[in-house]
Protein backbone atom coordinates (compact mmCIF):
# COMPACT_ATOMS: atom_id res chain seq x y z
CA UNK A 1 0.00 0.00 0.00
CA UNK A 2 0.92 3.16 -1.04
CA UNK A 3 1.86 5.75 2.31
CA UNK A 4 0.30 8.58 -0.01
CA UNK A 5 -2.41 7.01 -0.49
CA UNK A 6 -3.03 5.79 3.42
CA UNK A 7 -2.76 9.09 4.39
CA UNK A 8 -5.04 10.75 2.16
CA UNK A 9 -7.73 8.45 2.57
CA UNK A 10 -7.09 9.11 6.81
CA UNK A 11 -7.12 12.96 6.00
CA UNK A 12 -10.56 12.20 4.51
CA UNK A 13 -12.12 10.81 7.56
CA UNK A 14 -10.44 13.37 9.56
CA UNK A 15 -11.69 16.33 7.45
CA UNK A 16 -15.57 15.20 7.95
CA UNK A 17 -15.34 15.32 11.55
CA UNK A 18 -13.38 18.80 11.57
CA UNK A 19 -14.80 20.56 8.49
CA UNK A 20 -18.44 19.12 9.21
CA UNK A 21 -18.70 18.44 12.97
CA UNK A 22 -16.20 21.06 14.17
CA UNK A 23 -14.62 18.21 16.13
CA UNK A 24 -10.71 17.75 16.76
CA UNK A 25 -8.96 14.40 15.61
CA UNK A 26 -6.09 12.86 16.99
CA UNK A 27 -4.94 10.17 14.65
CA UNK A 28 -3.20 7.15 17.48
CA UNK A 29 -0.87 4.40 16.23
CA UNK A 30 -1.17 2.64 13.16
CA UNK A 31 -1.19 -1.10 12.62
CA UNK A 32 -1.28 -3.02 9.59
CA UNK A 33 -1.60 -6.69 9.17
CA UNK A 34 -3.43 -9.56 7.51
CA UNK A 35 -6.39 -11.31 9.40
CA UNK A 36 -9.40 -10.62 10.89
CA UNK A 37 -10.82 -6.95 11.33
CA UNK A 38 -12.96 -5.94 13.92
CA UNK A 39 -16.31 -4.20 13.57
CA UNK A 40 -16.62 -2.72 16.91
CA UNK A 41 -20.66 -2.56 16.82
CA UNK A 42 -21.32 -0.36 14.03
CA UNK A 43 -19.11 -0.44 10.37
CA UNK A 44 -19.51 1.81 7.30
CA UNK A 45 -18.27 -0.27 4.56
CA UNK A 46 -16.91 1.49 1.18
CA UNK A 47 -15.36 -0.37 -1.81
CA UNK A 48 -12.65 1.54 -4.15
CA UNK A 49 -12.39 0.86 -8.01
CA UNK A 50 -10.41 2.52 -10.49
CA UNK A 51 -6.77 3.35 -9.95
CA UNK A 52 -6.84 1.72 -6.74
CA UNK A 53 -9.39 -0.99 -6.13
CA UNK A 54 -10.20 -2.73 -2.36
CA UNK A 55 -11.92 -1.56 0.99
CA UNK A 56 -12.29 1.21 3.50
CA UNK A 57 -14.08 0.16 6.91
CA UNK A 58 -14.66 3.05 9.54
CA UNK A 59 -15.43 1.32 12.72
CA UNK A 60 -16.89 2.91 16.08
CA UNK A 61 -18.99 2.24 18.88
CA UNK A 62 -22.69 2.19 19.41
CA UNK A 63 -22.56 5.12 21.73
CA UNK A 64 -20.04 7.15 18.97
CA UNK A 65 -22.70 6.06 16.14
CA UNK A 66 -25.39 7.84 18.10
CA UNK A 67 -22.78 10.82 18.92
CA UNK A 68 -22.43 11.00 15.15
CA UNK A 69 -25.98 11.20 14.28
CA UNK A 70 -26.72 13.57 17.26
CA UNK A 71 -23.81 16.15 15.78
CA UNK A 72 -25.75 15.28 11.95
CA UNK A 73 -29.10 16.01 13.62
CA UNK A 74 -28.18 19.89 15.16
CA UNK A 75 -26.99 18.42 18.43
CA UNK A 76 -29.90 16.47 19.74
CA UNK A 77 -29.17 13.71 21.88
CA UNK A 78 -29.88 10.22 20.31
CA UNK A 79 -30.97 7.34 22.48
CA UNK A 80 -31.42 4.66 20.39
CA UNK A 81 -31.14 4.48 16.06
CA UNK A 82 -33.97 4.82 14.22
CA UNK A 83 -34.70 4.36 10.29
CA UNK A 84 -33.25 8.12 10.34
CA UNK A 85 -30.28 7.46 12.24
CA UNK A 86 -28.62 4.62 10.41
CA UNK A 87 -29.75 6.55 7.38
CA UNK A 88 -27.59 9.48 8.72
CA UNK A 89 -25.11 7.06 9.56
CA UNK A 90 -25.12 6.26 5.70
CA UNK A 91 -24.45 9.90 4.81
CA UNK A 92 -21.67 9.98 7.23
CA UNK A 93 -20.50 7.31 5.11
CA UNK A 94 -21.32 9.17 1.99
CA UNK A 95 -19.30 12.09 2.87
CA UNK A 96 -15.70 10.05 3.87
CA UNK A 97 -16.66 8.75 0.33
CA UNK A 98 -16.65 11.67 -1.49
CA UNK A 99 -13.89 13.22 0.57
CA UNK A 100 -11.68 10.52 -0.01
CA UNK A 101 -12.25 10.82 -3.87
CA UNK A 102 -10.96 14.30 -3.39
CA UNK A 103 -8.09 13.93 -1.33
CA UNK A 104 -6.69 10.93 -3.27
CA UNK A 105 -7.07 13.26 -6.23
CA UNK A 106 -4.98 15.73 -5.18
CA UNK A 107 -2.26 12.57 -5.45
CA UNK A 108 -3.39 12.06 -8.84
CA UNK A 109 -5.27 8.93 -8.21
CA UNK A 110 -8.84 8.70 -9.39
CA UNK A 111 -10.89 6.48 -8.11
CA UNK A 112 -14.70 5.25 -7.74
CA UNK A 113 -16.61 4.71 -4.24
CA UNK A 114 -19.78 2.40 -3.68
CA UNK A 115 -22.75 3.55 -1.47
CA UNK A 116 -21.92 3.10 1.69
CA UNK A 117 -23.11 -0.16 3.72
CA UNK A 118 -23.87 -0.34 7.04
CA UNK A 119 -22.92 -3.11 9.12
CA UNK A 120 -24.34 -3.14 13.20
CA UNK A 121 -23.43 -5.32 15.87
CA UNK A 122 -20.10 -6.61 16.61
CA UNK A 123 -18.63 -9.10 14.05
CA UNK A 124 -15.01 -9.54 12.05
CA UNK A 125 -13.98 -8.98 8.77
CA UNK A 126 -11.86 -11.85 7.15
CA UNK A 127 -9.73 -11.12 4.19
CA UNK A 128 -6.10 -12.49 2.81
CA UNK A 129 -5.21 -8.67 2.03
CA UNK A 130 -3.23 -6.58 4.38
CA UNK A 131 -5.39 -3.90 6.35
CA UNK A 132 -3.91 -0.87 7.95
CA UNK A 133 -5.75 0.37 10.64
CA UNK A 134 -5.84 4.39 11.97
CA UNK A 135 -7.33 4.92 14.98
CA UNK A 136 -8.75 8.55 15.36
CA UNK A 137 -9.86 9.85 18.95
CA UNK A 138 -11.97 12.57 19.15
CA UNK A 139 -14.67 14.31 21.89
CA UNK A 140 -17.41 12.03 20.32
CA UNK A 141 -15.24 8.53 20.71
CA UNK A 142 -12.70 7.01 19.03
CA UNK A 143 -13.34 5.69 14.97
CA UNK A 144 -11.08 3.14 13.43
CA UNK A 145 -10.65 3.98 10.16
CA UNK A 146 -9.70 0.42 8.00
CA UNK A 147 -7.92 0.36 5.19
CA UNK A 148 -6.85 -2.05 2.38
CA UNK A 149 -6.36 -0.44 -1.03
CA UNK A 150 -4.20 -1.76 -3.58
CA UNK A 151 -2.90 0.17 -7.19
Amino acid sequence: MNVNHVNAICRATQTILQSHFGIEVTPLKPSAGKGPVPSNHVSVILGVSGQLNGQIICSFSDDTAKRIVGVMMGGMEIESLDDLGWSAVQEFGNWVAGTTATELSKEECIIDVTPPIVNEGASKYHSNKTFVTIPLDSQIGSIEVHISVTD
